[in-house]
C-alpha cells in the first residue's frame, strides 16, 4: 500500500472512471485489476478477487437514484479484508468500507446538489479514508483528497459533455489524479 507508482495508479483510476461512466463492466473489471495491482500490489488471485469487489460494489452502488450502499459497504468490506490479509494492516475492514462509500455518498451528492466536484463534504470523506488505512493525521493528505476531488470534478464535466473518450477532459483527470496519488505518496512516506 505504501509503494505504489501514482502515474500507474492515477492512469488506472481514470479509466476506470471512465468505463463506470459509461458501463461498459467488463473493461471496467479490466482497469480495475491494473487499479487494484498497481495501487495494492497484492498477489495475482488476491488481485482478481479483489477487482471482482470492487466491480460488484460499483455496479450495485451505480443505479441513481435506486442503488444500494448497505450492499456496496459488505462487498467493499470483504475487499478491505483482503487487502487487510495481503498487507497484514492493523485497519477495521468495515470501517475502512464504511469511509469508501462514505466518499461515493459525497460525491454523489455533490454531483447532483451543486455540481461541484471539489465540495468540502468530499474532500473531507477522501481525507478521512487516506488517514484510516494508511495510518497518518488527516492533516497529511489533505492535499491529495482535494486533488482527488479536483479530478472529480473534471470527470463530472466531462459526463456532462457527453462522455467522449477523445475529450481531452479525460486527460485533465488523469493528470490530477496522478497529481493526487503523488502527493499521499510523499504523505504516507513523512
Amino acid at each position: 500500500m505504501r509503494s505504489f507508482d501514482p502515474r500507474a495508479v492515477g492512469g488506472w483510476e481514470c479509466r476506470a472512471w471512465e468505463t463506470y461512466y459509461r458501463r461498459r463492466w467488463a473493461a471496467f473489471l479490466a482497469a480495475s485489476v491494473l487499479l487494484v495491482r498497481s495501487a495494492f500490489r497484492m498477489s495475482w488471485p488476491r488481485t482478481l478477487v479483489g477487482a471482482w469487489l470492487v466491480l460488484r460494489a460499483n455496479q450495485v452502488w451505480a443505479p441513481f437514484p435506486d442503488n444500494d450502499p448497505d450492499r456496496a459497504r459488505r462487498i467493499m468490506t470483504r475487499f478491505y479484508q483482503l487487502l487487510r490479509k495481503s498487507e497484514g494492516g492493523r485497519f477495521d475492514p468495515v470501517e475502512a468500507a464504511r469511509l469508501e462509500v462514505e466518499w461515493w455518498r459525497a460525491h454523489r451528492e455533490a454531483q447532483h446538489g451543486d455540481g461541484s466536484g471539489s465540495d468540502p463534504a468530499l474532500v473531507a470523506a477522501l481525507r478521512d479514508l487516506y488517514a484510516y488505512s494508511y495510518g497518518v493525521v488527516p492533516g497529511e493528505v489533505q492535499r491529495a483528497a482535494e486533488l482527488r476531488a479536483e479530478a472529480m470534478d473534471v470527470s463530472d464535466r466531462w459526463v456532462e459533455a457527453g462522455s467522449d473518450p477523445d475529450n481531452p477532459l479525460l486527460a485533465m483527470e488523469r493528470a490530477l489524479l496522478v497529481r493526487s496519488y503523488a502527493s499521499l505518496l510523499a504523505a504516507v512516506h513523512e
